[in-house]
C-alpha cells in the first residue's frame, strides 16, 4: 500500500534484514535519536548515491621490462653497489 507523509510519497513494504544489519541499524537509530524508519531510509539513500558515483575499478596492466643491460642480477651486493653507489650499506 502507498501512503503520503508531509508531501513525500512513501511506500510501505516488508523487508527482511539479516540479523547483523538489523542490529547495526537499530544501534545507529538509537545513538542518533532518530526513528528506525528514518535511519533505514537514510542508509539506503547513502548506499544508492555511492553506488551510482563509484568510478570503475583501477586496473593496472603489467608490462615485461626485461633485464637492464650491464647489471648482474645474480649478485645482490654487487647490484646494490652499482645502483646505490659504493656507500649503500
Amino acid at each position: 500500500s502507498r501512503c503520503y507523509d508531509e508531501s513525500i510519497m512513501s511506500v510501505r513494504t516488508t523487508l527482511t534484514l539479516d540479523d547483523d544489519v538489523f542490529q547495526r541499524l537499530q544501534q545507529q537509530s538509537r545513538s542518533q535519536g532518530e526513528p528506525f524508519k528514518k535511519t533505514v531510509n537514510d542508509i539506503i539513500r547513502i548506499g544508492l548515491i555511492q553506488s551510482t558515483t563509484l568510478s570503475k575499478p583501477l586496473v593496472i596492466k603489467s608490462k615485461k621490462m626485461g633485464l637492464m643491460p650491464g647489471l648482474n642480477y645474480d649478485n645482490i651486493g654487487e647490484l646494490l653497489e652499482q645502483i646505490e653507489g659504493p656507500g649503500y650499506k
